[in-house]
C-alpha cells in the first residue's frame, strides 16, 4: 500500500471495467459451499423474482432517483412470493426455523438496475413493534462468492449468505454508507479523526492483499461503536462484484478513487508516515493470524478457484507485472491465476510478520 502523508493527493483516475461478466457457480465451488454450509434449497429463485410486469422508480426523501425500482407483480403471485421470501429470511437468520417470521411481513421489494448482479432488496417488518430488516436476493456470481468467502476468512468481519443454483442471498450489512459518512459525519467533533484515518489505512491494506476492487465510498459502510471513552470505527465492504477481476493494481487500493478523497486527505492530515506503516503492519499481522486459524478452509477455497477462469489472461498478466514492480518481487511473474497472486500476497505478509 502506497498511502503517503506527504506529496500529491491521488488524482482518482482509476478505471473500472463496466462489462465484467457473471461467472457461473461450477460443481467444484458448489461442493465447497455445501461443505461449509453455504448452500440451501430456496423456495423462490432470483429468476422468479425477475418475472415482474412493470416497475416504478424509487426516490429518496429529497426527490432524487436512487437507481432502485419497485417491481409490480401479478396479484395472484404476491402471496406466494412473500411467503417464499419470509422462508428465505428464516433460512438466513435461523437455519430455516419459521417461528422467527410468524409475526413478520414483507413490506417492500426493490430492484436495482445498476451494478453487475442486479440485486433485489427485501424489507421485512415485525408487525408487533415495526422493527425492520433487509436482505438481498441476487444472481449468483462465482467471483462475488469468492469475495464473500475471502472476506469471511481474511477480514475481521463475518458474512452471512447462502446459495441455491443461480440464486445468491445475502444478509444486510448495517452501517452508514461511506459517501454519506464523509459528507455529513466525518467532521463530527465527537469523532476522533485519527481513529477514522487509521481504519481507512487498514481497510486499504486489506483490500490490496485480498484483491477486492472498486471500493469507492458507496461500496462500503462505516460502522460506529461507542466505547467507554471514545468511538471505534470499522469500514466494511458491501460490494464484492470486483473480486480479483481487474488488471490495474490501483483498482484494489481504495486510496486511488476520487470518491475516497475525503478519507485520503484526513489520513494525510492526521497520520505520519511512521504511523501509516504501523497500522499497515497491524493489519498484516491480523490477517496472518486469521489465515492460520482458517488455513484448511482457505486451502480448500484455493483448490477450487485455482481451476476457474475468473479474469481474462491479459488482466492477470498486467496485474502480476505491476505487483512484481511494486513489491520488487520477481516471484509474481510465475503466477498463472488470480488465486496464485493472492496466495503469494499472503506468503509475503507471513514472511514480513516473521521478520
Amino acid at each position: 500500500m502506497a498511502l503517503k502523508t506527504n506529496g500529491p493527493v491521488p488524482d482518482g483516475d482509476v478505471k473500472i471495467s463496466r462489462k465484467k461478466p457473471i461467472f457461473p457457480v461450477k460443481p467444484a465451488l458448489r461442493r465447497y459451499l455445501r461443505e461449509y454450509q453455504r448452500e440451501s434449497k430456496l423456495p423462490i429463485s432470483y429468476k422468479e423474482l425477475r418475472n415482474f410486469s412493470d416497475s416504478i422508480p424509487v426516490y429518496d426523501k429529497d426527490g432524487k432517483d436512487t437507481l432502485w425500482e419497485t417491481p409490480l407483480y401479478p396479484p395472484h403471485e404476491i402471496a406466494h412470493i412473500h411467503e417464499g421470501l419470509k422462508h428465505i429470511y428464516a433460512l438466513l437468520k435461523a437455519s430455516g426455523n419459521n417461528r422467527i417470521v410468524e409475526h413478520k411481513f414483507i413490506d417492500r421489494i426493490d430492484y436495482c438496475t445498476f451494478g453487475n448482479t442486479h440485486p433485489f432488496r427485501i424489507r421485512i417488518v415485525n408487525r408487533l413493534n415495526d422493527v425492520y430488516d433487509y436482505f438481498y436476493v441476487k444472481q449468483a456470481d462465482a467471483s462475488r462468492i469468492y469475495g464473500l468467502e475471502l472476506e469471511e476468512i481474511m477480514s475481521p468481519n463475518r458474512v452471512n449468505f447462502t446459495v441455491d443454483t443461480e440464486t445468491l442471498v445475502e444478509e444486510h450489512i448495517v452501517g452508514i454508507p461511506g459517501d454519506v459518512f464523509s459528507r455529513q459525519l466525518m467532521e463530527n467533533p465527537d469523532y476522533n479523526p485519527i481513529r477514522i484515518a487509521k481504519e481507512f489505512v487498514k481497510f486499504n491494506e486489506r483490500c490490496f492483499i485480498m484483491l477486492l476492487g472498486d471500493m469507492r465510498s458507496y461500496n462500503y459502510v462505516m460502522q460506529i461503536t461507542p466505547d467507554f471513552d471514545d468511538f471505534q470505527f470499522r469500514i466494511r465492504a458491501i460490494d464484492f462484484d470486483q473480486e480479483f477481476y481487474e488488471g490495474n493494481m490501483k483498482v484494489y487500493m481504495p486510496q486511488f478513487f476520487k470518491e475516497n478523497l475525503p478519507y485520503v486527505k484526513l489520513s494525510m492530515e492526521h497520520l505520519t508516515e511512521k504511523t501509516v506503516l504501523q497500522y499497515q503492519q497491524e493489519e498484516r499481522s491480523s490477517i496472518v493470524h486469521r489465515v492460520r486459524i482458517e488455513r484448511h478452509r482457505l486451502a480448500a477455497l484455493r483448490d477450487v478457484s485455482q481451476h476457474e477462469q475468473l479474469s481474462p489472461p491479459a488482466n492477470i498478466a498486467t496485474l502480476k507485472t505491476q505487483l512484481a514492480a511494486h513489491y520488487k518481487n520477481q516471484d509474481y511473474y510465475s503466477c498463472k491465476t488470480m488465486t496464485d497472486i493472492i496466495e503469494l500476497n499472503i506468503k509475503n505478509i507471513i514472511r514480513q510478520v516473521k521478520l
